[in-house]
């Protein structure tokens, strides 16, 4: 029994280093990582093969499977319903519309959001995808990721200008996600709408990469308004991040 439930982990332990690899990995690489024997990773990836969690490339590197994404789908709505609680309690306290977002692929979903009580507000649909570089909480979202997987983003969904203040330049980008990695929050200055501005923070220590985001006017969402808000916001993300660890 000891046995099994140590496998357990250990394939579970291999799909977390797929998923932080940016989802494929050699077996050479799986080793070094993991630690394991080479025979015990070939042996535990085989049976995540044979249950589609895990699939074999061409090349013959290990690659995460299709049958994970029922399981993030389901999972993702179920963030979407715990997030409800945290997300009502900050615009309690902020004011401003509140939203909880996660990277899929290469972009940013929103999985929940609670309005504002002002009759001008922000909305955004649940399952709404954005791309990353012009929004808070997309950036917030890359923040938590290597340069090389910024970059490998960046090459494949391009840095559309959806409005002046849009960053579309791959080095600038890169340059304030690493104030973000300093400061602890990010900032949508009206680049993704004209009039709209959004703080956001990375939950550190989530079990998968997700950011909390607050959005209004611009006329509400002053530089003041925000400095007064990130504070709240961390302080909401650190607790929701606990919940959401292991225990």
């Amino acid at each position: 029994m000891a046995e099994a439930v140590r496998s357990l982990e250990r394939a579970f332990d291999l799909l977390e280093h797929l998923a932080d690899a940016g989802g494929e990995m050699a077996l050479s690489e799986l080793t070094e990582v993991s630690g394991l024997p080479m025979p015990t990773i070939y042996r535990l990836m085989r049976t995540l093969v044979n249950q589609g969690y895990v699939r074999q490339e061409p090349s013959k590197r290990y690659a995460l499977g299709p049958r994970l994404i029922r399981l993030g789908e389901g999972a993702s709505r179920l963030l979407g319903s715990w997030a409800r609680p945290v997300l009502a309690q900050l615009v309690q306290e902020v004011g401003e519309t509140a939203n909880m977002a996660v990277l899929e692929g290469d972009e940013a979903v929103y999985v929940a959001q609670v309005p504002s009580k002002h009759s001008m507000r922000m909305f955004t649909e649940v399952g709404r995808r954005v791309q990353p570089h012009c929004t808070g909480v997309g950036k917030a979202l890359l923040s938590q990721l290597s340069e090389a997987r910024v970059r490998e983003i960046l090459t494949r969904t391009g840095m559309v200008a959806h409005t002046p203040t849009t960053i579309t330049d791959p080095g600038a980008l890169l340059a304030q996600l690493e104030r973000i990695r300093e400061q602890g929050y990010a900032l949508d200055d009206e680049e993704k709408e004209i009039g709209v501005r959004c703080v956001a923070v990375p939950l550190r220590g989530a079990p998968a990469l997700t950011a909390l985001s607050v959005s209004g006017p611009s006329a509400r969402m002053t530089h003041e308004a925000i400095a007064e808000a990130v504070p709240i916001m961390r302080d909401a993300a650190e607790r929701f991040a606990k919940e959401l660890g292991p225990s």
